[in-house]
């Protein structure tokens, strides 16, 4: 795991401070490699790249966790409005944003994540 002091300036402030990068900005946008993507601070296992879509929002997206108990989801009213904070459980990580506009088949959940916070492994895909 990471220590605090070890983050550049951007991701301290997105992961530690709830920030966003701008959008089609991140190096995942249109990234379309084969393998997990995992949380920059602690190396979680968050997402598959067989649930990685493009929502057209510039942004990484994601239909669904590569498991749900490495997912904190909490409610955000930052900006007036009320949201679904995503966190990486592990370290606490802010990751994004859960909206429900994705795709109808896939329950309809739309995993809005800056690249920043993610790192990827090619590796074999393990769900636990």
């Amino acid at each position: 795991m990471k220590k605090d002091t070890e983050l550049s300036s951007e991701l301290r402030h997105v992961a530690r401070e709830g920030g966003t990068e701008a959008p089609f900005t991140g190096a995942y946008v249109h990234f379309n490699e084969k393998g997990v993507y995992t949380c920059a601070i602690c190396g979680t296992s968050l997402f598959s790249s067989d649930t990685k879509f493009d929502s057209g929002s510039g942004w990484p997206s994601f239909t669904n966790p590569a498991n749900t108990e490495h997912l904190i989801l909490q409610k955000d009213h930052r900006f007036g409005i009320e949201r679904t904070e995503v966190l990486c459980k592990t370290c606490g990580a802010h990751l994004g944003h859960l909206f429900m506009d994705g795709p109808p088949e896939a329950g309809g959940k739309r995993y809005c994540i800056n690249s920043i916070s993610l790192d990827f492994d090619k590796k074999e895909e393990n769900h636990s």
